[in-house]
């Protein structure tokens, strides 16, 4: 049984796109570099992404950031409860 994960989040300034298996990072976005690594060791068989898994990357923070903006506004009304 493997576990094969896609992490995806954003804040303001910054955001993260990986994709995992079992635990070991196989692909992460560099968005200051815009490029993805594929920082896999070497003593497995090289797992390649298909082309354009960057450029998803890059869509998938623009809908994080909008669906932030929108969280953001629903919540402003709300009051903590202590």
């Amino acid at each position: 049984l493997h576990v094969d994960r896609q992490v995806s989040g954003c804040s303001d300034h910054d955001g993260e796109e990986t994709y995992n298996l079992d635990g070991e990072e196989m692909w992460v976005a560099d968005f200051i570099k815009r490029e993805g690594v594929e920082p896999q060791p070497p003593f497995i068989d090289h797992m390649t992404y298909r082309d354009r898994t960057y450029q998803q990357a890059e869509a998938n923070q623009q809908i994080c950031k909008t669906n932030l903006d929108v969280v953001r506004t629903a919540m402003k009304d709300f009051k903590i409860e202590d």
